[in-house]
């Protein structure tokens, strides 16, 4: 028998899903140091590196000590890199050190250290929090969207936040691309670790062919 859409979920959602943040070690609560956390990765996981690679160097930011802005700007630029580095994050590593420093600043001078601040500040406004995360150094557009995909765990007025990359996976696998109709699809599952399933299958040619054929078994 042929399978399903409901298949297709399910098979997605056990071999994908899992969120960015939960693979960093990073237990998101609605509280300063996890969301500046899934901050640093979002802007680990925004550039033109593999994921695996991403993850690793923000789990070695963290063993540093470097888990809230103050930390971070404390410990200088050849810390960040060293830590980087470590993660196995070298291609961008000295400019990436710099970003996170002058990103760990902003967040302290303006935020209090308190990204809820932001986000109180945009009135909850989805549209508005996305364009006040593109100010820190190195966050542009798909780190914003990084971003939200993740913290939308624990910030449920963003939620659903399926963004273009999400619905690219959607497409690959034969997916309804609207967050309504995927989330009926998804049986309850989190709109972040649905988010997150759905971007591995975007990034990875290999993933609509393995999710549909475990569909189909």
């Amino acid at each position: 028998m042929a399978a399903t859409r409901r298949d297709a979920m399910r098979a997605l959602l056990d071999g994908y899903g899992r969120t960015y943040a939960a693979e960093a070690g990073i237990r998101l609560k609605d509280t300063p140091q996890p969301l500046y956390r899934a901050l640093v990765l979002a802007c680990l996981l925004s550039a033109r590196i593999r994921a695996d690679i991403a993850v690793a160097a923000s789990k070695e930011l963290s063993a540093a000590g470097m888990r809230d802005p103050r930390r971070m700007a404390a410990a200088g630029w050849q810390r960040r890199v060293d830590a980087l580095g470590r993660g196995g994050y070298r291609r961008y590593d000295e400019r990436t050190a710099t970003q996170l420093g002058d990103g760990a600043e902003l967040a302290a001078e303006r935020y209090g250290g308190d990204l809820r601040r932001l986000r109180d500040r945009a009135g909850g406004d989805t549209v508005a929090i996305r364009r006040a995360l593109q100010e820190f150094p190195g966050l542009g557009p798909t780190g914003a969207d990084i971003f939200l995909r993740e913290v939308q765990a624990v910030w449920p007025e963003v939620a659903p936040y399926l963004d273009g990359k999400a619905l690219q996976g959607a497409r690959a696998l034969r997916l309804p691309t609207t967050p309504g109709a995927l989330l009926r699809l998804a049986d309850g599952a989190q709109p972040a670790v649905l988010a997150a399933a759905l971007v591995r299958v975007a990034l990875d040619k290999e993933a609509p062919g393995a999710v549909l054929e475990a569909a189909a078994a």
